[in-house]
């Protein structure tokens, strides 16, 4: 048995920047975190030849063709197992249309798990990039690239996506000091609305072109914020929150309505200095930058709203439990 833990996010600058279709021409650049909530992959052997997926729903198959979840059946496919597992997902919070970028940390989680099932440790970059590869080239999901990376990677980092293709993910440097400041000023609410993302980034994806010069901007953010966090400014993720954000209503229509605005500026006018939908928008979780004594007016001002508690993750995609060795390859 293999039990695989990988964190979900929050992107606090340059989302949409890393759509291949956008950055392979023109770069993009992102800062995200991992979180401390969590993915969960468990796949076991089982005595006969069948494949069990247990997810939202229960799948009993013989092949691995057959298997509907096409994350599963692409993990399996990428890495050799044909039968006679099991495998179940289980996630801290719902997983559909949070925006924490909860499909590429289950992609993640079931990658490593397979690997790791076949006796095999592979590295983080390893890890996004087949789950790019899974995701956006096998399933044909409309998404941007960070979210595999920050789910692998783990920690805070810029990533940066080169026109030529390739794509870093560099950790910032920062005191622990800083960073327990810019976690403990940051705020999740969920708005208690799920959405599907996909026709919102298949329209921003299709606008690609059109919004080249937003795309700029967010990419210019992302870039700033990241040398202010460096320079021990952590307040600077207020600022990018609430830029990315006037940015961002602009790229496609789905991504606010007057409902998510207001709720924005109901937080700002009690004290949070930025904020922003997370994720794709439309929904999900509402991510905001308050300092501390300014915290329970914030609260206070979005009753309706349900707090979600988070901290910073310093680790990426992990094995927590596993009954059988590995070789590095």
């Amino acid at each position: 048995m293999i039990i695989t833990q990988t964190p979900l996010r929050i992107s606090l600058a340059g989302g949409g920047t890393d759509f291949r279709d956008h950055y392979l021409q023109h770069g993009g650049a992102v800062v995200s975190s991992a979180i401390d909530k969590y993915v969960y992959v468990i796949i076991k052997e089982r005595f006969d030849e069948l494949i069990i997926v247990n997810y939202s729903k229960k799948e009993i198959r013989e092949t691995v063709g057959d298997v509907q979840h096409e994350l599963v059946r692409g993990a399996m496919e990428m890495t050799g197992i044909s039968h006679g597992v099991e495998i179940t997902t289980l996630a801290d919070i719902p997983s559909q249309g949070s925006g924490l970028g909860s499909s590429s940390s289950v992609t993640v989680g079931l990658l490593h798990a397979c690997h790791a099932y076949r006796g095999t440790l592979v590295d983080a970059e390893r890890l996004a990039r087949e789950a790019c590869e899974i995701e956006i080239d096998r399933a044909q999901k409309p998404i941007g690239v960070q979210d595999q990376y920050i789910a692998a990677f783990g920690h805070l980092r810029l990533v940066v996506f080169e026109p030529g293709g390739a794509v870093s993910a560099r950790r910032l440097g920062m005191s622990e000091s800083l960073r327990r400041k810019l976690g403990g000023n940051l705020l999740l609410f969920y708005t208690g609305r799920t959405r599907s993302s996909a026709s919102i980034l298949e329209e921003q994806k299709a606008r690609v072109n059109a919004n080249k010069g937003l795309l700029d901007r967010l990419k210019a953010i992302a870039l700033e914020l990241a040398e202010s966090l460096e320079r021990g400014e952590a307040d600077a993720v207020g600022w990018a929150l609430r830029e990315s954000w006037d940015v961002k209503r602009a790229l496609a229509s789905g991504i606010t309505d007057s409902s998510l605005d207001q709720l924005v500026q109901r937080a700002m006018k009690a004290g949070a200095v930025g904020g922003k939908i997370a994720g794709a928008g439309g929904g999900g979780f509402l991510l905001l930058y308050v300092p501390g004594p300014l915290q329970d007016q914030v609260r206070q001002a979005l009753p309706e709203l349900r707090e979600l508690p988070f901290h910073l993750e310093r680790d990426g995609s992990k094995v927590i439990f596993s009954l059988r060795g590995y070789e590095t390859k």
